[in-house]
């Protein structure tokens, strides 16, 4: 198991867009299952709604535990999607 904990940075939290973004990236991640957790609830990382029914805001911590095959150099390729787009 990998994780990591990230402060969002984006304005407007993780809305429509980004949980839409974030969702399409652990889906691509064969092997892996992504699950986030912050602001007292827990989301699998493929599933939109899950996502935004999260109330994640600009300056909420998230932890993002990566499970399965090749969990480092995929809870790598998250950490670097969340930089770039939270």
């Amino acid at each position: 198991m990998a994780k990591f904990t990230y402060v969002v940075q984006d304005n407007e939290g993780i809305h429509a867009r980004p949980a839409g973004m974030l969702a399409k990236e652990a889906k691509a991640l064969e092997g892996v299952k992504v699950t986030i957790a912050g602001n007292g609830k827990t989301a699998d990382a493929t599933r939109l709604m899950a996502i935004m029914a999260m109330g994640i805001k600009k300056g909420m911590e998230v932890e993002v535990t990566v499970e399965g095959e090749n969990e480092e150099a995929a809870a790598a390729k998250m950490e670097e999607f969340f930089k770039a787009n939270l």
